[in-house]
């Protein structure tokens, strides 16, 4: 918790292509939000990890992470998250212990089991994926055994993360992680912008098992909400339309790149009250400053946790801005 009893927030970058431009663009992007999150308050910025998603350009996420961190001061970078059984345990703690001393004190490592694609991608990144799956709990201690100055007598070595501070977050859509982040004694982020569904038994799990370690002496939770805030709530309504479109055609097997907004229609709203889109969006906060924070108070009260972190899929880069910047005055004007 801040000293100033404000709630910490966060943002979760996807690095979103938006129809019309590049890769390239959108990185700029990524790194002059970042830059603005940091004036605006907010405390880390974590990147996705996503492939064959032509929407999607966070894939070598550790090379985005140094280039976001390279280009700031002070907020807090990291993964949300490394998917694990995409990759070896020993690269990932070269690459985060070379992360962690290169900007020290502002890198975060969340671990992730989920494929972030598709599974014939997932096959073709690693083969033997679904047996790194099994063994997560086992890789996840892996990490952590690298980054530890007792590895300096292994005969494998990580020697760049040997004695690095390098905070390990599991990440979670489900259950599952709930049970591993309470049994090591981690901070559990949990996905509830895009699976609500187990958010308060995942929660409830975590809280109940938990077992101090020496990384984290009670709880610490992390939900990420969808956020499109605007001047006005037709406006938001508006820039949501972007939003409904990616979600159905994540739906459908129809990726396409983040499409401009348009005026709201009835069929789109049909689409965004149909109850399987509502399983997916149910924590998207979308308005007007007043609609999102009491929308935003609702679910801290509701849920307890310790910290929000905002995903916000907004197809001009100043609307998305603008968007961070709304909630940031938000939660500075909501108090515990």
């Amino acid at each position: 918790m801040n000293s100033d009893n404000t709630i910490p927030y966060s943002i979760l970058e996807l690095a979103s292509v938006a129809s019309g431009t590049t890769p390239a663009e959108t990185f700029k992007d990524s790194l002059d939000l970042a830059r603005k999150a940091e004036g605006f308050g907010y405390n880390r910025l974590w990147l996705a990890e996503h492939h064959n998603m032509k929407s999607i350009a966070s894939s070598a996420t550790s090379v985005l992470i140094g280039h976001i961190a390279g280009g700031t001061k002070k907020i807090r970078v990291g993964s949300g998250g490394i998917m694990l059984p995409n990759h070896s345990p020993l690269i990932v703690a070269e690459q985060f212990g070379t992360l962690g001393s290169l900007y020290p004190g502002r890198i975060d490592l969340g671990l992730g089991r989920a494929p972030g694609t598709d599974q014939v991608t997932a096959h073709a990144i690693r083969s033997d994926r679904m047996q790194a799956v099994h063994q997560f709990p086992e890789e996840v201690s892996k990490i952590q055994q690298f980054f530890s100055k007792e590895n300096a007598n292994a005969k494998v070595r990580a020697t760049v993360a040997e004695g690095v501070e390098m905070p390990v977050y599991i990440l979670g859509s489900s259950t599952d992680s709930a049970h591993l982040a309470a049994k090591k004694g981690l901070p559990y982020a949990f996905a509830s912008h895009f699976a609500p569904a187990q958010l308060f038994e995942a929660l409830d799990i975590y809280y109940n098992n938990f077992q101090p370690s020496e990384y984290l002496e009670k709880p610490y939770t992390i939900a990420c909400i969808n956020v499109i805030a605007a001047d006005s709530d037709e406006h938001a309504e508006n820039l949501s339309t972007s939003l409904i479109r990616m979600f159905f055609g994540v739906m459908t097997g129809n990726i396409d790149y983040l499409q401009k907004p348009t005026p709201m229609t009835q069929e789109l709203r049909e689409l965004a009250a149909n109850p399987a889109f509502q399983r997916m969006l149910k924590y998207a906060f979308v308005g007007s400053k007043e609609s999102v924070s009491h929308k935003t108070a609702e679910f801290l009260k509701k849920t307890g946790v310790n910290e929000l972190m905002v995903a916000s899929h907004i197809y001009d880069h100043q609307d998305r801005v603008k968007s961070y910047q709304i909630f940031s005055e938000i939660m500075k004007e909501l108090k515990r």
